[in-house]
């Protein structure tokens, strides 16, 4: 059984191959560590493999949400103006939109899809929102052609956090190509990895000249001049990082289908327990990519989700929360006054949803025994 890390079932490994290596080593015997050759080839494979028109590789998936959320600055955006974003999801996408400046509104998701729900984006709309803020939570996408309905209808911009969501498509469109831009992370249990590191990808060539200035402090398209023409941080990837991102994208197909045969293993398995449990579900409109396998308790089972997380994690399984409602159930945001109860179904997967790895290094094995410690818990405990 192949594992590195202390659990029996990780929710994520990384392995450099060959390839990886001596890329890296080649940055070695040049000297040369920061941005550089190896960021520029990571940019085209990715911009290539997936149709885009641009990529833009930065420092994480975090600093990539950040660096297109400061670009709208130049596109009409003041400070103080207003982001919408879903209730659930992991906290860089909220932490992203007040680092750029702006104000975070949230709006509840849903339960079955886990994403935001587009029938109650148009209510928390004002005259001070600017864009709406999808997440393609799991790898499962949005639904995104209301979305971009409203959005068209209040002239707001649409960003796609795709940080979890490499290759996953709608409606033929793979994410990250309908709204503005959007952003991936390549952390360590993401399809694709590079220890840490993020790209934005988007089809608005013009746009791509903001986003490259604003990952080097502002300045003019990510020059090396003294000159700041608009707000921005260092978010720059370095070549180390771009290295192990190579190798990734050369060898996404094979990733691709490990993980969601992966994925598919962990669902036919576990179909038994669909009357206690919401599984994922991949619709015939959309290609779901395999980031995680999630799962939440259903509305007649007492059970919460600490109790199964628990359970698995005495017995070698890494588990994760399913995030839960940032604006209620996090300290974090409790500046912003939303009192609990507001996000309802958000609230609900916090209390009760968790998620554990699919990633391509998992052996049948390991599959096998989360499956198995499953079923032991529901006839123990339900």
């Amino acid at each position: 059984m192949k594992n590195h890390s202390k659990f029996k079932y990780a929710f994520g490994e990384i392995e450099i191959g060959n390839r990886a290596q001596a890329l890296v080593a080649e940055s070695f015997k040049n000297h040369w560590v920061s941005g550089g050759p190896h960021v520029k080839t990571f940019e085209d494979l990715f911009r290539k493999t997936f149709s885009y028109k641009e990529a833009v590789a930065t420092s994480s998936g975090t600093t990539a949400g950040f660096t297109i959320l400061a670009s709208i600055h130049d596109l009409g955006a003041s400070w103080g103006d207003e982001v919408i974003v879903p209730a659930l999801s992991f906290v860089a996408t909220s932490n992203a939109v007040m680092a750029a400046g702006f104000k975070p509104v949230f709006v509840d998701i849903q339960r079955n899809t886990l994403n935001i729900d587009p029938n109650l984006i148009e209510r928390s709309i004002t005259k001070k929102t600017k864009a709406i803020q999808v997440v393609h939570t799991m790898g499962k996408p949005c639904d995104m052609q209301p979305i971009l309905e409203i959005a068209k209808k209040y002239k707001l911009f649409v960003l796609e956090d795709s940080c979890e969501a490499h290759g996953a498509q709608y409606r033929g469109h793979t994410v990250a190509s309908m709204g503005l831009a959007g952003n991936f992370s390549f952390y360590t249990a993401h399809m694709i990895c590079t220890a840490e590191g993020g790209m934005i990808a988007t089809q608005n060539e013009d746009f791509s000249a903001l986003l490259r200035s604003v990952r080097s402090h502002g300045r003019p398209d990510g020059t090396d001049y003294f000159q700041f023409d608009r707000f921005g941080f260092n978010c720059k990837m370095n070549d180390l990082e771009a290295a192990l991102g190579i190798e990734g994208i050369e060898n996404f197909e094979k990733i691709f289908k490990k993980r969601k045969n992966n994925l598919n293993y962990l669902l036919d398995g576990t179909k038994d327990l669909s009357h206690l449990f919401y599984f994922l579900e991949e619709g015939d409109h959309e290609v779901i990519s395999p980031h995680g396998f999630s799962l939440v308790f259903r509305e007649d089972v007492l059970n919460e989700g600490s109790h199964l997380s628990n359970y698995l994690i005495e017995n070698g399984i890494q588990v994760k929360t399913l995030f839960g409602s940032l604006p209620t159930q996090h300290h974090v945001f409790k500046f912003l006054g939303y009192q609990v109860g507001e996000f309802p179904q958000a609230e609900y997967v916090g209390l009760k949803g968790i998620h554990v790895g699919c990633h391509q290094y998992l052996e049948k094995s390991q599959l096998d025994y989360f499956i198995d410690h499953l079923h032991q818990y529901v006839h123990r405990h339900l």
